[in-house]
């Protein structure tokens, strides 16, 4: 089941059409959060993430759209069942029918979905996990590159690379040859007690979880975190490297070419993401 513009209708249902502008011109944006036990985690930095998106664009945001009616339309599309569970929601926002490049309206529709999760809180997977550099393409370094629209063929392209030959993920360079993100996530580099991920100016996209991480790490003395950017030829030298996303929280990555990695402080700062998370 989705939510379309506050009607529960059936996934199989025909309700969009050939005219969608999110079809025809990627003209659509999204947000990733997790829902458990009738929570929204990090729900006011997601949804202050979705409004600064929408204005960007230049979307006509509705005077509805406050936290408190978009938490209900979220809440609305659970079975009571699964209000006690955990559930994956995606909340995609799209200007409405008409128009070629240049919209009819800026007006806006939105849809949600929601996918169940097996675990309520993030866990740290311990499977391998290896990554290798996508360079077919480059992000580009500007703020569009920072949202999450529904403009994602690099991602797909990469994905069906990685899948061809034997990769979980790759890791995406933009156009001054810095590693930028991973093909899912954001990523961050250890070394030591520094820990680095690129700055949002690199191109990576500006994710919730990046951001609840820097917050949690500027608040303790046990490490040193900074926004650079990272040279593909660092990837090797770097004691740990994860992904980070609101699907998983934090993935390891075990491998990168000849390099294998460990995982010891992924594992305590996921202990501290999950801490915020409950109390948020």
């Amino acid at each position: 089941m989705v939510n379309y513009n506050g009607q529960i209708v059936d996934d199989k249902e025909l309700y969009l059409n050939v005219n969608n502008r999110g079809l025809l011109f990627g003209d659509a944006l999204f947000e990733t959060l997790r829902v458990v036990n009738g929570k929204l985690i990090f729900w006011e930095d997601h949804y202050l993430s979705l409004m600064s998106a929408m204005r960007i664009l230049r979307m006509e945001i509705p005077m509805s759209f406050t936290m408190e009616f978009l938490e209900g339309q979220i809440l609305m599309l659970l079975p009571e069942e699964q209000k006690t569970r955990s559930a994956k929601i995606r909340i995609t926002v799209f200007r409405k029918n008409g128009g070629l490049y240049t919209p009819e309206s800026n007006d806006v529709s939105y849809l949600i979905s929601a996918d169940p999760l097996t675990n309520p809180y993030y866990i740290l997977k311990e499977e391998s996990y290896e990554v290798e550099l996508f360079k077919d393409f480059t992000l580009s370094k500007n703020m569009l590159s920072n949202l999450k629209t529904n403009n994602r063929i690099l991602n797909v392209v990469g994905s069906i690379y990685a899948k061809e030959n034997g990769y979980h993920n790759c890791l995406m360079l933009n156009d001054t040859k810095s590693v930028a993100e991973a093909l899912d996530g954001n990523i961050f580099l250890v070394k030591g007690n520094v820990l680095r991920t690129p700055p949002l100016g690199d191109g990576c996209i500006k994710g919730i979880i990046r951001k609840k991480i820097l917050d949690i790490l500027n608040k303790v003395d046990t490490y040193e975190c900074l926004e650079e950017s990272i040279s593909p030829f660092e990837l090797q030298q770097a004691d740990e490297l994860f992904i980070t996303n609101s699907r998983n929280g934090i993935q390891p990555i075990s491998k990168y070419r000849k390099k294998t990695f460990g995982n010891i402080v992924a594992r305590d700062i996921l202990g501290k993401l999950n801490a915020a998370a409950r109390f948020n």
